[in-house]
């Protein structure tokens, strides 16, 4: 009975509770780890060519078991015609050189046409579609949006525009299985991309919206008519010398460079 009291009246000792504040400080550092980590592909794909897309993943998985034959081929930027580098950007992108991955006047836009009704319209840049058909997976959740804005900005900083715009013309889709400017033309033309004519990567470009429907070899009415009008764009935006400005790009952010860290452990 002594013992059982003396038990009883034992203080207990104190149990330590996680807090909200320490909970919160936790999953902020994994996520940031998550982030960090995030950017080694980014950063070993500035240099390697691509062997593939999460694109290109999801559609081989919708496929099922039906077969799918993967047309694919990297093709380096010089040997891409500016036509169709041209074409691109006055189709989906025009400001392109300009923006740092968002185009706000092109989402302002947008928003206002939307409100208004009828069909939706989209304002991802070309940083955008990289971000997501390399990296992500389809669909309109914020945590994908999130994930989309996250790799933009990744991109962005750590890509000159002429790699984003090699890595899209390399991994943008163009029909079922068909991925990149080499699969492309050989595809709905059946030739190399480097001789394609002004026309033909125009058609490519303007098939873009739905190119799993519209075929770039006998586009739609309403497609052959946007062809026209991006060939328009793609003089008034200056053609070869718009893309010559463009590929001298900027510096790099003082923090990538090797004498921004020399300078900070020598002070």
């Amino acid at each position: 009975m002594f013992i059982l009291r003396r038990i009883l009246h034992q203080p207990t000792q104190p149990v330590d509770r996680p807090t909200v504040k320490s909970i919160l400080r936790k999953t902020l550092k994994w996520l940031l780890i998550l982030l960090l980590i995030s950017l080694l592909p980014v950063i070993l794909l500035r240099w390697v060519p691509v062997p593939g897309s999460m694109l290109m993943v999801e559609r081989w998985l919708q496929s099922g078991d039906q077969p799918f034959e993967l047309q694919h081929r990297w093709t380096p930027y010089e040997q891409l015609p500016d036509s169709l580098k041209m074409a691109v950007i006055a189709a989906e992108d025009q400001r392109f050189a300009e923006h740092h991955g968002f185009d706000l006047k092109a989402i302002r836009a947008a928003i206002r046409h939307n409100e208004r009704g009828g069909s939706l319209r989209g304002a991802s840049t070309l940083s955008q579609q990289v971000a997501k058909n390399l990296f992500l997976w389809s669909g309109r959740s914020w945590p994908r949006k999130g994930l989309e804005a996250w790799f933009t900005l990744a991109l962005e900083t750590l890509w000159p525009k002429q790699r984003i715009l090699e890595v899209y013309l390399n991994i943008v889709e163009w029909d079922e299985g068909v991925f990149g400017a080499a699969a492309a033309a050989q595809h709905h033309f059946g030739v190399a991309p480097g001789v394609l004519s002004d026309q033909q990567a125009a058609q490519l470009a303007a098939v873009l919206p739905n190119p799993r429907r519209w075929s770039a070899a006998s586009p739609p009415p309403q497609a052959l008519q946007r062809s026209q009008w991006i060939r328009k764009q793609s003089r008034q935006l200056g053609g070869a010398h718009y893309l010559r400005q463009m590929e001298k790009g900027g510096e790099w952010p003082q923090w990538l460079r090797l004498k921004y860290w020399q300078d900070k452990v020598a002070e």
